[in-house]
């Protein structure tokens, strides 16, 4: 069975979509820096739905990590990302069995990834958060998460990490029914010769 081989150019491209990424996180949260003062609301829309705010979460996701000690954050929270990231640009280059949107997703990924790690490294008050959405929309809402009336606050970074890590899952997911039809398809023909 012959390797595939995907050219350079075709891995190289999708890296539009990490720049893109970062640069917008950075120019986004730069802008809530210098004019949202911190811990306060700057804009509210559709009655209180979407807010953009200035908060610092020191932690990562949901603040988890929040109160540990300034080495522990570091390490875990700007090395080992450093590293994973790494990691993951060593595989994506080397892998020749990504699909085109698995390439997108990862790039997306890796740029929401680097976003968040320039503010660990560079804001030592924390990575600045500023999208704010209250919880299904409605204030008492008897549906809860965590009995939270507002999900956590977050940015682009994040969010590029979310909508294009479903984008990876689902990708597999068709690529693995893909790969198993064709299987069963082959054998069924084996099957009648």
């Amino acid at each position: 069975m012959e390797k595939k081989v995907v050219p350079l150019k075709e891995k190289i491209i999708p890296i539009i979509l990490t720049v893109l990424v970062v640069v917008l996180d950075q120019v986004s949260k730069a802008l809530v820096v210098k004019y949202i003062p911190q811990n306060t609301i700057g804009s509210v829309f559709l009655d209180g739905f979407f807010r953009i705010i200035h908060v610092r979460n020191t932690g990562v996701a949901f603040s988890v990590g929040a109160t540990w000690g300034q080495t522990m954050r570091n390490i875990m929270f700007s090395l080992i990302p450093i590293i994973v990231i790494g990691l993951v640009l060593v595989i994506y280059f080397r892998n020749n069995d990504f699909t085109k949107v698995q390439r997108w997703a990862i790039t997306g990924i890796v740029g929401g990834g680097i976003g968040n790690i320039i503010d660990r490294i560079f804001r030592p008050a924390g990575v600045v958060d500023f999208l704010d959405v209250q919880w299904f929309g409605m204030e008492n809402s008897p549906i809860s998460l965590f009995r939270m009336q507002r999900w956590p606050t977050f940015n682009i970074a994040d969010s590029a990490v979310v909508i294009c890590g479903i984008m990876l899952i689902i990708s597999f997911i068709v690529s693995s029914v893909k790969e198993k039809n064709a299987a069963q398809k082959k054998a069924e023909n084996a099957e009648e010769i």
